[in-house]
This record gives C-alpha cells, sequence and structure tokens, in this order.
C-alpha cells in the first residue's frame, strides 16, 4: 500500500460519518486492519483519542450504530471524492 492510500484512510478513519464499511469497500481492509493502521500510523496519545472517539457514541463509525437518515458518507460540503481523487467543484 502506498504513502497516499495510507493517508487517506488515516484520512477516512477520522472522520465521523465514514464507517468501516466504506473504508473496506474502497480499500478492501477490515476494522481490525484499520485500528491496527492506525495504532502503526499515530502517536500513541493520538490513537487514544481516536479510539476513545470512535467508541464513544459520537463517531457514526459502525452502521449498525448509524442513525438511518444518515445515507451518505460525507459532508455535503466537502469536495467530491471519485475513485479516492479529489476533483475539482
Amino acid at each position: 500500500m502506498d504513502r497516499k492510500d495510507i493517508d487517506r484512510i488515516i484520512e477516512m478513519a477520522w472522520e465521523d460519518r465514514t464507517p468501516f464499511e466504506a473504508i473496506e469497500i474502497q480499500f478492501g481492509i477490515s476494522e481490525a486492519n484499520v485500528v491496527s493502521l492506525m495504532r502503526k500510523e499515530l502517536k500513541r496519545s493520538s490513537f487514544n483519542l481516536w479510539r476513545k472517539r470512535v467508541n464513544s457514541g459520537i463517531s457514526q463509525k459502525h452502521s449498525k450504530k448509524r442513525n438511518a437518515e444518515i445515507t451518505r458518507f460525507k459532508c455535503n460540503l466537502q469536495k467530491t471524492i471519485s475513485m479516492n481523487k479529489i476533483s475539482k467543484r
């Protein structure tokens, strides 16, 4: 996996609205692998903060816990993402 993909996975993992399932669909890595990647790539304090946030209920990282009214993976103000590349508006 190249650095660009790793950076994008970390970015998606930090986004509250992006579920682990979306990361798995796009990159083919499971939630456990995302957690391992985050543990390896982040400072310990950043990783602990991220895990606390994911497990706190604030985050919608698990599609089963998501509100049924949330039907998108990203904020509608965020730039359009196509094939892991950010396109211009």
